[in-house]
């Protein structure tokens, strides 16, 4: 399960930006998870429970934004939400598109007291 090594790199980062900010806590952590980016999840937030304790985020809520796939078309160039994996425009059905957010994991936002 790589989800335990995403959260031990998302907890250093929390008491990074908690020791840059003077914080003694984290209180909220705001994450947004693509749908292609490989991490599942409900095993996000079991390794987030697990390994928060003795840190700044013990008390921390987790929020997960699930990021559908948005593309963009390189033949008619509309920008799509799909709503299912098929790899096409929905406008024109070209397969010839690009995938411009949906892949990736990103720390959003914390809430520090």
């Amino acid at each position: 399960m790589h989800e335990y090594s995403i959260v031990q790199s998302l907890l250093e980062s929390c008491e990074q930006h908690a020791r840059e900010n003077d914080a003694k806590e984290v209180t909220k952590v705001v994450v947004k998870i693509g749908v292609l980016s490989g991490v599942e999840p409900d095993l996000l937030q079991t390794a987030f429970d697990t390994f928060k304790e003795q840190t700044v985020c013990h008390n921390a809520e987790f929020i997960l934004n699930i990021q559908k796939i948005t593309i963009k078309c390189v033949s008619c160039n509309n920008e799509s939400v799909l709503e299912k994996h098929e790899f096409q425009c929905p406008s024109c059905q070209s397969t010839n598109i690009e995938v411009i957010d949906g892949e990736d994991m990103y720390l959003m936002s914390l809430e520090m007291e």
